[in-house]
């Protein structure tokens, strides 16, 4: 799934997207290739998910 395919699928959902990390977050959801925002999330105690655990959460 592309990123621009998860936005829109969480925004269907009605989560907001957002393009940083706070301690606001609820989640974030990392790839193979995870980068500074879960680097980010991880400083801040931001649960992380799986593309895998992120699909199974909405159903």
């Amino acid at each position: 799934m592309t990123r621009a395919e998860a936005k829109t699928r969480a925004e269907a959902l009605g989560a907001k997207v957002a393009g940083s990390v706070s301690k606001k977050t609820d989640y974030v959801v990392v790839g193979a290739d995870d980068g500074s925002k879960a680097r980010k999330a991880e400083e801040l105690g931001v649960e992380t998910l799986s593309e895998q655990a992120w699909l199974k959460l909405i159903g």
